[in-house]
Parts: C-alpha cells; structure tokens; sequence
C-alpha cells in the first residue's frame, strides 16, 4: 500500500488515513515505510471562534494554492458524535467543489475526546499527507476558543480567524490564543465592524512581548476570494522568516519531540492497564475509603506491575 500512496492514489491515501484513525496494526509498518518519504509539506494550522468561516476560508485558500500547481491536503478536525465517535460537521461537503480535482485531499477527523481541538492521529494523517506528495496541508480544527492552543504543536504556521460582530474582541480572542497566532486573518472584513477589529487586533498584539515575527493582521472576505491572496503572502513571509531564523528547524523537532512522548506514554499506559488487571478497581476503592492516597496507590499499581524504578 505505500507505493499506491507514494502514487497518490486517493483510494489508497484514503485507507490509509482510516488504518492511521483506528490505529489498525498495519498503520504501524504503512508509516514506518512511508517515514523517509515526508517532511517536506508545509502546514498550515487554522483556528478561531465558531461563526468566523473558517472552512470557506480554507476553501479559498485551496482555490488559491491549486492556482499556482500546489498539491494541498486538507484535515479538518470535527467534533465527535458522541454515539458513533464519528465527524459531525462534514466538511467533505463544504469542499465539494474540489471533489473531481486529482491534486485536493480532503479529510474530516473527529475529536474522538481529545484534549483541544485535534484528534489524536492528526500527526499521522498529516504525515501520510506529507508522504502523498501534497505541497501544503491546511489543518482546521474545532472552533473552540483557548482549548485550541494545541493546534501550535501540529502546525507550522498559525493562522488565527477573527470575525467582526462577534462581540468584544479580547474576550472572542483570549490570550492563549493570541499567543498562539502567527498571523491573523479578520475574515468577513465587509462587516461594518471590521476595521475596528483590525483595529483591536493590532492593539493587542503591540501588549505582548517581542519575539522577533509580529503577527501580521490581514482582512479576508472568504466568499469573495478578496484578501486571500494577501492571507496567503503573509503565510509565505512567516515561513521565509522561520526558515532563515532556525525557527522552523527547531519548531518541527519540538513537534517530534512530544509526538515520541505522547506514543510512548499512550503505550505505557496500555502496558500499566494490561498488567494491573483488578488493582486499579481495588485501589481506587481504597483511595476514595481514605486508606491510601491517590499518589501511594500509584505507587502499587507500579510496584504490582513491575514498572517501578
């Protein structure tokens, strides 16, 4: 199957994102071979309130990357039914346009109750993105205000979406994710209100220490295409900043970094449940009649398991 997705053959990408999703055994070795084949797609993180258009932002900006022979991958990060564990939004269906178009992939993911707003095998369905040969993936995920910080981990550049009419600015936009942002885009910036969230915008990013980039703010009308073309210059100047800085180097072996903890800690975990067998029942029972405390019980469960230095 790694040969059909090194081909970019979309039924193959396609089964290969749902072995990565269902963590089948076989995505294991599928990613291994694909390894040496990524690294080389720029992605670009999406986020903002709910209501800010970001899926007809996305929608733009694919239009605008396929302008100039860019093949785009596109993750967008759903919530999950809480009965099927399924995508509920479909962002399939917003991007339908794009259906027929051999150099688009467009793949909605559910939260499955990860914390913030990615699902816990972006990283992997990016990669096989990356592998697939797509120049660019945009990454959207969940509206859902400071929660979506993590999103910085999985990206390379930050886009924050703002919107005018949704209320005061610094508490739509709080400050994690003022923090997190590389660039802003105000979108449905032909609202009258639109200039003074620019406006706002700009305010605020002068109150926060100096890093070296400042985070340009550009007005966007998705519906139109106008500003994209702007949005997408100002995504370019970022990456040309962080390539020449070293920032983009070490911002990418920070992602590997906590993606090898976050695997090793999801396998030890496993490791510990599997081992401990009904002790975890019989200790926390003996927590909660105030015998033990949490940590001392932890510590037997370890003991028990054998994982205790």
């Amino acid at each position: 199957m790694s040969e059909r997705v090194l081909s970019a053959d979309p039924t193959a990408v396609a089964r290969a994102i749902s072995l990565v999703e269902d963590g089948h055994p076989e995505a294991f070795e599928l990613l291994r071979r694909l390894h040496p084949h990524t690294g080389r797609a720029y992605v670009v993180g999406l986020t903002g309130p709910p209501g800010a258009g970001k899926s007809t932002l996305v929608d733009a900006l694919v239009r605008r990357l396929r302008s100039r022979g860019d093949r785009v991958g596109v993750v967008a990060v759903d919530p999950s039914s809480p009965f099927s564990g399924g995508a509920l939004l479909g962002d399939r269906i917003r991007l339908a346009d794009h259906s027929t178009d051999p150099g688009v992939f467009v793949r909605s993911m559910a939260t499955r109750g990860a914390s913030g707003g990615l699902a816990e095998a972006t990283g992997d369905v990016v990669r096989v993105l990356d592998a697939m040969g797509c120049q660019v993936v945009l990454l959207e995920t969940v509206g859902a205000g400071q929660a979506e910080v993590d999103v910085v981990g999985a990206a390379d550049t930050v886009v924050v979406v703002a919107v005018p009419g949704l209320g005061d600015t610094v508490q739509t936009l709080k400050a994690g994710i003022l923090e997190i942002a590389d660039v802003f885009a105000v979108n449905k910036a032909d609202r009258p209100d639109a200039e003074r969230t620019v406006a706002e915008l700009r305010a605020l990013l002068r109150l926060l220490p100096a890093s070296g980039w400042e985070p340009p703010v550009v007005a966007t009308v998705a519906t139109t295409g106008e500003g994209v073309a702007s949005l997408l210059e100002a995504v370019e100047r970022h990456r040309a900043y962080q390539e020449t800085s070293g920032r983009l180097e070490a911002r990418r072996r920070q992602r590997v970094q906590s993606e090898i903890l976050r695997v090793a800690e999801a396998r030890l975990r496993a490791e510990l449940l599997a081992r401990s067998g009904t002790n975890l029942d019989e200790l926390a029972a003996r927590v909660a009649s105030g015998e033990l405390s949490p940590r001392e019980a932890a510590e037997r469960l370890l003991a028990r398991a054998a994982l205790a230095p």
